[in-house]
């Protein structure tokens, strides 16, 4: 019903940017609620940032003060602004949308690899 589709991961040198986007088509229904996850090669999924419909945003402790999570309704585009990464931040990053209690829908993932 919901299909996201996340872009602008790739390799980047430790310290420098990226701006992930996640693109939300389909039909949508409840309140747009948006997340951005992370998963390193045998991690655990964690979870990044959120915007509430309201606008309301929260970073997990790792990422404050380094990135910004955005939308643009009209485009119905989520963004993950990641400035200063670390090589430890190498992950698959998904974008997922939050439907009544829990995280329902999830992207693809995108790969994000930070060199040093």
């Amino acid at each position: 019903q919901v299909q996201l589709v996340e872009s602008g991961g790739g390799l980047v040198q430790a310290g420098g940017s990226l701006r992930l986007s996640c693109a939300v088509s389909g039909r949508t229904s409840g309140i747009y609620h948006s997340g951005w996850f992370r998963q390193a090669p045998g991690k655990e999924r964690e979870f990044v940032a959120q915007i509430s419909w309201f606008g309301g945003i929260y970073y997990a402790d790792s990422v404050k003060g380094r990135f910004t999570i955005s939308r643009d309704n009209a485009k119905n585009t989520v963004y993950l602004q990641m400035n200063s990464l670390k090589p430890e931040e190498t992950a698959v990053y998904y974008c997922a949308q939050r439907s009544d209690s829990s995280w329902r829908y999830w992207g693809q993932g995108t790969q994000v690899t930070v060199s040093s």
